[in-house]
């Protein structure tokens, strides 16, 4: 699978390409996951808590860098979480999920009427499945929302978790796959449920941590343990992140 190097560039180029004019859809899918964020990254890659990782750093040392906290229980409403909004470029006409689907194809789909999407090609990296209808795909938040409620996004403004829930900007946040593995997953943290292809685990641990550093978003106890236990079967594996706004 193709590692994505850069969203919002991808976007323009997929506006060119396709006639109507619009470009780009929701989540950002991965391990051949696309790995990109869509706007430049400071020139200080130190790694450190609060600091870019934009060389990557081993995913050892970036579990490492995670709070370990309990989780906040209680009071979680989806609705909490704006999604899907107009996406990266308000006037496409594509709202997240779309402009993440067009993101990510492996083959560029046919965007009609209201960004309707037909035709085209995906890979599913959580199972290694080719998708070839856009409804077949679920846009997956990497780390759930529940998930992330739990572990820090109770006490953010509404604005700041609706720009987590439509995160097209970060290289970790969203990722297309098959509905079937996305709705088997839930709100589980990887604890609990890891991606059924072998292929990938490091991938899903890398966006997993990823995803929390750059939210600056808790792990519990045994969230923490699994994440550290599974990261010595990827000695290779790196993360790399920018602190969200």
């Amino acid at each position: 699978m193709l590692r994505r190097t850069a969203l919002l560039p991808a976007l323009t180029a997929l506006v060119l390409a396709v006639t109507t004019g619009c470009a780009a859809d929701d989540q950002a899918a991965t391990d051949s996951k696309p790995s990109a964020a869509a706007t430049a990254r400071p020139a200080d890659n130190t790694g450190a808590p609060g600091g870019a990782a934009e060389d990557g750093i081993p995913l050892a040392d970036a579990i490492g860098q995670l709070t370990v906290k309990p989780e906040h229980t209680g009071g979680y409403d989806r609705d909490d979480f704006k999604h899907w909004n107009s996406g990266a470029d308000p006037d496409d006409g594509c709202d997240t999920r779309e402009e993440l689907l067009l993101a990510e194809a492996v083959k560029e789909p046919t965007k009609g009427t209201g960004c309707k999407l037909t035709g085209g090609e995906w890979l599913s990296y959580y199972d290694e499945v080719t998708v070839t209808d856009a409804g077949d795909l679920d846009v997956d938040h990497v780390v759930p929302l529940e998930e992330a409620h739990s572990s820090g996004a109770h006490a953010w403004t509404p604005e700041r978790r609706e720009a987590y829930a439509n995160d097209l900007r970060g290289p970790r946040s969203l990722v297309a796959v098959t509905a079937k593995t996305n709705r088997s997953k839930g709100k589980r943290d990887v604890a609990e449920w890891l991606p059924p292809a072998d292929t990938a685990l490091c991938t899903y641990l890398e966006d997993w941590t990823g995803t929390k550093l750059r939210w600056t978003l808790t792990a519990d106890q045994a969230e923490h343990d699994a994440l550290t236990r599974r990261a010595k079967d990827c000695p290779d594996a790196t993360v790399t992140y920018e602190p969200a706004p």
